[in-house]
């Protein structure tokens, strides 16, 4: 059982959607320029902050896990959700949906021709959502930014960035050392990724005393090669703003606008980690009026959800479904009215086993795969090698990995359902998957295309176990 002291989660909480909105809203009329600026606070009116698709997002996912719930949640509902009720088709998001409509699912959606965007700043600008519903549990929090980002960002840039931004906003709950945040949050992806390089240049900068002016010319040449609104320089940006700045919520932000770019989304997520660092008594009262309490939206179709309206009213749905979100990563916890208690978290360590397929072990895997379903009794995943794509009369392998989700053995059955003319020459027709949960069984099919190749094809392998009611459908997209 953990304990979380209610009073202080609910003001960092919302401290973190006045600070979302305040950045969000004092960037926006910069965002694509080039050039350094040199703001010194809002150019808008007061008494309302602009809309902004880094916080709208994010509401849409708060209404997935209320709806949906944290024991199933996955990349394929929050897909689901994408196509459902999220508009824009702006680069990345546009992509991505494109891939979902016919069939690729995530990772795969994020990853087939998106070598430009899926390093883009799409996902780690709406990694809050997931903090806040898992304060100071980075190994949870994980995990739904990986299912978050990889929707459209595959195994690029952008997902590690997600994680990453996630880990250090979720660390902001029990730590007040910016620095040892950072530090932490980098030990959570690839070392020689790129986003970990920026923040890497933009410590060793601050560490030497280099002018941040000049710190922040070396994140753009760093990043040249794959050019503007990429994740890697502006998370960078996002740290210099942060170390720079020294904590004052007013440098910090200030600093990381005036780097140029991605300004909304630099400005927003500096604030939102802020907020969560120190509440709102880091949060400087004249800039928290000047934006008020309301959100406005603008890239999500809200007419068939009940979406937040104010960070008051965000800040206590989040806390309503913490409990659950909690409790379905085998963490017990309740509020209390004394000190946070987080000595005794996992039940018997079932945590450690709860994610049935590694961080690591995901990222390490090819971008040609994703996850084909979460039934009762089991997991399933499908890699490809290369590209699931062929010409008539072509074959192409894909591998089939099952996770017992019961402590039983028991036999499985395989059937593969295919377009007319295609065939399989796999004779392999029953698996035995042995009573050890987590431990991965392979499975592989061959599959040739006959004569006719639609631009999109549908194969299903279905799967049936001995004393099981229902079979599981594992769907397998081939592009012609």
């Amino acid at each position: 059982m953990i304990y979380l002291n209610k009073e202080t989660i609910k003001d960092k909480i919302y401290a973190c959607w006045i600070g979302k909105n305040i950045g969000g809203t004092m960037g926006a009329p910069y965002e694509g320029q080039r050039d350094m600026q040199n703001i010194s606070g809002f150019v808008t009116e007061k008494g309302m902050s602009l809309p902004n698709d880094d916080l709208d997002l994010q509401l849409v996912w708060l209404h997935a896990m209320e709806q949906e719930g944290p024991y199933k949640m996955s990349s394929n509902i929050l897909g689901e959700y994408w196509i459902s009720y999220i508009p824009p088709h702006w680069n990345e998001y546009g992509i991505g949906k494109a891939n979902l409509k016919i069939g690729l699912l995530p990772p795969l959606s994020g990853e087939i021709d998106n070598d430009k965007w899926k390093h883009s700043n799409g996902a780690w600008i709406r990694s809050e959502i997931w903090a806040c519903l898992t304060p100071g549990f980075v190994d949870i929090v994980k995990k739904y930014a990986y299912m978050d980002a990889c929707v459209d960002h595959g195994y690029g840039e952008g997902t590690y960035a997600e994680i990453f931004t996630a880990s250090l906003e979720c660390a902001a709950f029990t730590n007040r050392n910016i620095k040892e945040i950072i530090d932490y949050a980098l030990k959570q992806i690839p070392e020689d990724c790129r986003v970990a390089k920026a923040v890497k240049l933009v410590i060793d900068s601050y560490d030497r005393g280099v002018d941040w002016k000049i710190t922040r010319n070396l994140l753009v040449e760093q990043s040249a090669d794959i050019g503007w609104f990429q994740a890697p320089a502006n998370v960078g940006f996002v740290i210099l703003g942060l170390l720079y700045g020294e904590g004052d919520f007013k440098k910090s932000m200030i600093y990381a606008i005036n780097c140029g770019d991605d300004t909304d989304c630099t400005g927003a997520t500096v604030g939102a980690f802020l907020g969560l660092l120190y509440g709102t008594q880091g949060i400087p009262s004249d800039w928290s009026a000047h934006i008020g309490d309301n959100i406005q939206t603008i890239a999500v179709d809200g007419s068939n959800l009940q979406l937040a309206k104010t960070c008051t009213e965000l800040t206590d749905r989040i806390l309503k479904m913490m409990p659950t979100v909690f409790k379905a990563n085998g963490v017990d916890m309740e509020f209390t009215e004394g000190e946070h208690d987080l000595s005794t978290p996992y039940r018997n360590g079932w945590v450690k086993n709860y994610w049935k397929f590694p961080l690591s072990e995901y990222l390490s895997q090819s971008p040609y795969s994703y996850d084909g379903g979460n039934f009762v009794h089991m997991n399933a995943r499908v890699v490809f090698e290369k590209r699931p794509s062929v010409k008539p009369g072509e074959s192409i392998q894909a591998k089939i990995i099952l996770y017992n989700l019961l402590a039983d053995p028991r036999r499985l059955f395989f059937k593969v359902h295919l377009p007319e003319g295609w065939s399989t020459d796999n004779y392999q027709r029953n698996l035995l998957m042995k009573r050890e949960m987590h431990i991965a069984h392979e499975w592989d099919v061959t599959i040739t295309a006959g004569e006719n190749v639609e631009p999109v094809n549908r194969v299903i392998v279905e799967v049936t176990g001995c004393s099981r009611a229902v079979p599981a459908l594992i769907p397998i997209t081939i592009l012609g």
